[in-house]
């Protein structure tokens, strides 16, 4: 199998899944960052040095990954009642 095919593959998966239990959400939730934990400022003595930028979008996956988080969010707001403000 091709990389290509594997890669449509699990995108297809990914983009299907639905949330329909409070624990997987919250677990997706903790799991999938709201934002890119690889953005940084590197400084030394308070002072910038240089910045590395976002690089999630790097990733084959990030834009599923970002909408089974945001699948998750609106599982816990809408059907769950729950303050997701925890999460941002």
């Amino acid at each position: 199998m091709k990389i290509s095919n594997l890669q449509r593959l699990v995108h297809q998966k990914l983009d299907v899944i639905e949330v329909h239990d409070r624990k997987t959400a919250h677990l997706l939730c903790k799991m999938i960052p709201a934002s890119c934990p690889f953005e940084q400022d590197i400084k030394l003595f308070n002072r910038t040095l240089f910045h590395i930028p976002p690089l999630c979008k790097l990733n084959p996956l990030y834009e599923e990954m970002v909408t089974l988080r945001f699948k998750s969010l609106c599982y816990l707001a809408d059907e769950c009642g729950e303050d997701i403000t925890l999460y941002y």
